[in-house]
């Protein structure tokens, strides 16, 4: 059993960067199952609007970047813990979480957003 959330966790951060960073496409034909749940208001439920989304993310985004903080496994769950740092230097950590089906392949998606602000009322990181 550890293998396996070893070998999720692995792919989750695999499908997510390669997504993130231009190639939504090939990280649903490599990674993802027969049918894709999106939790997502923003994001219609199936494989090609996911594709969609993430291309004109990438076309409107070029230069983002990601940090993977955390990756947690459990069961047929994966979550990611992120920082994410867009154009203009806007910051936000990101929460992700991904269902395995019994094959290996991602078939759901949860996620949380929170923009970093400038001030803090503590000295704690958001990580």
């Amino acid at each position: 059993m550890a293998h396996k959330l070893e070998t999720n966790k692995k792919n989750a951060v695999a499908f997510y960067r390669m997504a993130y960073l231009g190639e939504p496409a090939k990280a649903v034909a490599q990674y993802v199952g027969d049918d894709y749940i999106q939790h997502n208001p923003a994001v219609v439920d199936g494989k090609q609007p996911f594709i969609d989304y993430f291309e004109e993310m990438h076309r409107d985004y070029a230069d983002k970047s990601i940090e993977f903080v955390r990756v947690i496994a459990e069961g047929g769950l994966v979550s990611l813990h992120t920082h994410q740092t867009w154009p203009g230097n806007d910051e936000y950590v990101t929460m992700d979480f991904f269902r395995f089906d019994p094959y290996g392949k991602i078939v759901e998606h949860w996620d949380a957003i929170q923009q970093i602000p400038s001030e803090s009322k503590n000295n704690n990181t958001m990580y």
